[in-house]
């Protein structure tokens, strides 16, 4: 599984270049409870197909009844953009499903233009973090490269919605922990890429959608240009392999370093950094190593479990709790 929002433009972006009428549907305000936030995008397509989700399915149902030929009787309108609102009254949130008596407000684009499609999704295919603007007038798009992050704006005029690349993970080293944890990273919509210079171990490892790199790690790590959307993942146990490309991470803007290993391979691991690669604590200070929550993970499908909790959480800020570390709460185990 792929960014969903690049998912959502890419299958937009085939539609309409096959000369099929869509529509693109954003969430532009909520009010109480909903089910997805500011900024979920959908497409529709005139046959009814749907990708992306503004509700989790109970308005996707009625946008498809109003909007598509699915049913027999829905038209897709052309022009202007429109705002819909679902939810407004308690009757219309519980036929929608809303929690709570939610409301929501969607900006519905029918038949955004091909052209400009292609080029927002090749720039997001390219690691660009994009802004596009929608002028509600008459539904005319500008592209331009953010900067940074930004919540969606919309205004009487215009709404201007930032889409980021997709998230990434490099790992280092095939094996069956790397194949377990690259199927949980595409479901988390992380594009994957393995490395590892090691036929004997590339052999065995098979998993459809991953890109696959026989280069040595810290050229791999060089090459993939790692940046706030990337996390770098060593399995190889091999010094060789993994300490030159941890420290070529590390320098990097990636959101997310680490290495498989016990606390006394994470603590061997830093001293030889420090006393042969020039290291300061202060400069590992992002090495995560044992890397994974605490939860008693034994089999290489319970340790990817935890590995990938753990970079979820880092992606999304949350702060675990010291009982959450490996080292901490094995510490804590071996002294009762």
């Amino acid at each position: 599984m792929e960014n969903l929002d690049v998912m959502v433009l890419r299958t937009l972006r085939d539609w309409r270049l096959a000369g099929r009428r869509a529509l693109l549907s954003t969430v532009v305000r909520t009010w109480g409870s909903s089910p997805r936030p500011i900024g979920s995008i959908m497409a529709l397509a005139e046959d009814g197909a749907v990708v992306g989700s503004v509700s989790g399915g109970c308005i996707e149902d009625d946008l498809i009844a109003r909007y598509s030929r699915a049913h027999g009787d829905g038209a897709m309108p052309t022009g202007a953009p429109a705002l819909v609102k679902y939810g407004i009254t308690a009757d219309e949130a519980h036929r929608f499903g809303l929690p709570c008596g939610g409301t929501l407000e969607l900006l519905l684009e029918y038949d955004p233009d091909a052209d400009a499609l292609q080029t927002l999704v090749a720039a997001l295919e390219q690691g660009r973090l994009m802004q596009r603007s929608v002028t509600l007038a008459d539904g005319t798009v500008a592209l331009s490269e953010a900067a940074a992050p930004q919540e969606l704006r919309v205004d009487d005029q215009v709404l201007v919605n930032t889409f980021g690349p997709e998230y990434r993970m490099l790992l280092i080293g095939a094996g069956q922990l790397a194949e377990y944890l690259a199927t949980m990273a595409k479901f988390s919509g992380f594009a994957v890429t393995l490395c590892d210079p090691r036929a004997e171990y590339r052999t065995t490892f098979d998993q459809p959608g991953v890109a696959m790199t026989t280069e040595m790690p810290d050229d791999a790590v060089t090459a993939f240009r790692p940046d706030r959307r990337t996390c770098v993942v060593a399995l190889t146990h091999d010094p060789k392999l993994d300490d030159l490309a941890l420290l070529e991470a590390l320098q990097s803007e990636a959101f997310y370093v680490g290495a498989i290993g016990s606390r006394r391979n994470a603590e061997a691991r830093r001293q030889r950094m420090i006393e042969h690669f020039e290291q300061t604590p202060d400069s590992l200070a992002r090495l995560r190593g044992p890397i994974g929550i605490y939860i008693g993970s034994k089999t290489p499908s319970e340790i990817a479990v935890s590995v990938m909790a753990e970079i979820l959480a880092v992606k999304n800020a949350v702060t675990l709790p010291r009982e959450a570390d490996v080292a901490v709460a094995k510490a804590a185990v071996l002294s009762v």
